[in-house]
């Protein structure tokens, strides 16, 4: 009987420091406090990181841990799958945490196609997910924030609803997975696009190409943990400290040093969310 391959222990990219996580869930990842998390991926030369809630419970988590540590940022919204938790109660907290200085995003809100239709019976409809994502794009406008989308087989619907609301200070697409014709889209109108550690696996070449394709200035690198491990150590929990390895795939495709990249995409990170370079 032959035994199955051990998979390594995950471990930081050694030749990076100094990058950033656009986009993490650190109150789903497990198996270690938020404080070792937070230590170990500063040892790994994480410098910021943005942590996102999925649902209002999650993104009050979110924005009192940002509270508590200064190298930390929070997003706040109701992700698409759960549209259907923003009723009265949860737009009038949202408004208030979207005023919190330690909130520098409103997300992550957006259209997800694959899990409706995947798993109909507990995601929220296309109708939900519409009219949550426009209230999510007020509400950005509104308090002069990111939008941070979530978009998943659902590039025309994007686009459309996008298109007839008025626009954001700025628009993210985290975890970017769209075509190439979507990232020309997205970069001609000016958005940033995030990518984390799917642009690694092997099977897509199209989503490095669409990396390299990007302008300075529109370009971040995230995590997505506990989800979106990169490579070598796909299929392992994920955390911050892993951020490294997607940003050296990205850099080697865009032909830049791990160092010209990190300073690259520090730079969009305090841009797009609104922080000062001496934070």
């Amino acid at each position: 009987m032959s035994k199955k391959k051990s998979r390594p222990q995950p471990f930081p990219a050694p030749e990076i420091t100094g990058i950033v996580d656009a986009h993490t869930h650190l109150t789903s990842c497990r198996g270690s406090s938020l404080e070792e998390f937070l230590e170990r991926a500063i040892a790994g030369g994480v410098g910021e990181i943005c942590t996102v809630g999925d649902d209002l419970a999650e993104a009050e988590q979110a924005l009192r841990a940002a509270r508590q540590h200064p190298n930390l940022h929070a997003a706040c919204a109701i992700h698409p799958t759960k549209a259907e938790q923003l009723n009265d109660e949860a737009k009038t907290r949202l408004s208030e945490m979207a005023r919190d200085e330690n909130c520098v995003a409103i997300g992550e809100t957006g259209l997800d196609s694959y899990w409706i239709k995947h798993a109909p019976e507990s995601t929220a409809t296309l109708e939900q997910q519409e009219a949550s994502l426009r209230w999510h794009t007020q509400l950005a406008r509104a308090v002069g924030k990111t939008l941070m989308i979530h978009n998943r087989e659902a590039d025309a619907d994007l686009l459309r609803i996008l298109d007839d609301e008025p626009a954001p200070p700025q628009v993210m697409l985290h975890c970017f997975s769209s075509p190439v014709s979507m990232a020309r889209e997205a970069i001609e109108r000016g958005w940033i696009l995030s990518f984390a550690g799917n642009v690694t696996f092997k099977r897509n070449d199209e989503l490095r190409r669409a990396a390299s394709l990007v302008p300075r200035g529109q370009l971040l690198i995230e995590t997505d943990a506990p989800f979106m491990t990169p490579e070598p150590f796909r299929g392992a929990p994920n955390e911050p400290s892993l951020v490294g390895h997607t940003a050296l795939c990205v850099a080697q495709q865009r032909g830049q040093s791990a160092e010209e990249l990190a300073a690259e995409v520090r730079a969009t990170y305090h841009r797009v969310y609104g922080l000062d370079e001496s934070h």
